[in-house]
């Protein structure tokens, strides 16, 4: 049997095990296997290998698809340079996302513009990289969905907002809550607890979360849970939005 009819058969396989990253190198390697003299294994391994990076790649491009990421930052586009009060030690040694594994939680604090959600975003972005499920939502949109869960009489624990190893919680505070609705947000922190990870940020300190919720039975009941096993960030700096506007129609920095 010719080179070229144990090839087609060879890419017919692949088609049907659905190893197309494998067919599309496939001549291209084995002209390289045999320039270079490459022994079976290591011309098989490198087809392999190929074939998983290609699939990782379109898992991490799905997981980022559906998880509701409001944008893709890495930790390198973080400019710790402008807030140089941050620990960045401290925000660096999150990204071996140990909290995850022993199903911790990390909370971001400052004002609006100091990258809270950048920060966040960038321990998602690795979670997904490392195989891990991620889900991103803003407070009120998480309000809105457990509410409907409520409504209709569903648990809810199956959605990807309950289930995932870690779930951000972006912009807790900015818009006061009801007792219902502060009750809702208690059980989602009740039912993640010590089961899986949440990244919160928010624009508020803790001492003021009880006027945000209007219930401090139930803020101290969360708090106690959300804090348990946690880092916790504070970030003391100016908005990165207002950068270049110090001094331009009499905006600056100690107004913001």
């Amino acid at each position: 049997m010719s080179n070229a009819l144990v090839i087609d058969r060879i890419q017919s396989s692949l088609t049907r095990l659905r190893l197309p990253r494998m067919g599309e190198i496939l001549e291209r390697v084995i002209t390289t296997a045999e320039e270079q003299g490459k022994s079976y294994l290591s011309f098989l391994d490198e087809l392999l290998e190929e074939e998983v990076a290609c699939k990782e790649q379109r898992r991490v491009e799905t997981s980022l698809k559906i998880s509701g990421l409001p944008f893709i930052k890495s930790i390198d586009e973080f400019d710790f340079t402008f807030q140089p009060k941050l620990d960045r030690q401290k925000v660096m040694s999150l990204l071996d996302l140990t909290f995850i594994r022993e199903k911790g939680n990390v909370i971001f604090l400052g004002p609006p513009g100091v990258g809270k959600t950048h920060l966040a975003v960038s321990l998602a972005l690795k979670a997904c990289q490392a195989g891990m499920s991620i889900y991103f939502t803003t407070m009120e949109d998480l309000i809105g969905k457990l509410k409907k869960d409520h409504d209709a009489g569903r648990r809810g624990r199956g959605r990807s907002y309950h289930k995932s190893a870690l779930v951000i919680v972006d912009e807790v505070g900015y818009t006061p809550i009801g007792r219902e609705e502060c009750n809702l947000f208690f059980r989602f922190i009740a039912n993640r607890y010590e089961k899986a990870s949440t990244v919160i940020t928010s624009n508020k300190a803790f001492s003021d979360w009880t006027e945000l919720f209007h219930d401090p039975v139930i803020v101290t009941a969360f708090l106690d849970r959300l804090l348990h096993h946690s880092v916790v960030i504070n970030i003391r700096g100016n908005s990165y939005r207002l950068r270049g506007k110090v001094g331009e129609e009499g905006v600056e920095m100690s107004q913001i």
